[in-house]
């Protein structure tokens, strides 16, 4: 039988996706020779950090909530199928796929779908998080779109 996230499982997902992408960043950032692309990858690295003391918050409130509905199954399959194709849910993935980039903008087109990723992720994630702790998801997707905004304007653009 095939097992459904929870609210709360959803929310340690997220916690899994910025570590991940703290790692990847810092991984990238450790390995490039490009001062600017150096200064790139350490600032979202940081980012990430901050978004993993937002979702710690997030999961002290989103652990006791149980969210109303009739689609709930239907709803955590989603996720899990959606989370199951995302490659940061993994633990440890970020540093490793890191390792294994061979430039730069490999690095950056990387990034970039990561960073995709991370905003389907959370819309998705806020049906089933507390009322009071949508804001901070939505504050969350809008620094991820700042993020990816940042990738693509240092790599020259992004096709849609």
């Amino acid at each position: 039988m095939e097992k459904f996230f929870s609210g709360c499982e959803v929310v340690e997902l997220g916690i899994q996706i910025e570590e991940n992408g703290r790692d990847f960043y810092t991984e990238l950032a450790a390995r490039t020779g490009d001062t600017e692309a150096k200064s790139v990858f350490s600032f979202l690295a940081g980012q990430e950090e901050n978004h993993i003391a937002t979702f710690n918050q997030i999961f002290k409130s989103t652990c006791d909530h149980n969210p109303e509905g009739a689609y709930n199954e239907e709803y955590f399959a989603y996720m899990n199928a959606l989370a199951s194709q995302y490659v940061f849910t993994r633990e440890g993935a970020g540093g490793d796929i890191a390792a294994k980039v061979k430039s730069t903008e490999e690095g950056l087109d990387l990034g970039i779908k990561f960073e995709r990723d991370s905003i389907l992720f959370y819309q998705e994630m806020k049906n089933y998080v507390p009322e009071k702790d949508r804001k901070l998801i939505d504050g969350l997707i809008g620094e991820e779109k700042e993020h990816l905004n940042k990738l693509c304007d240092f790599r020259g653009g992004c096709q849609v």
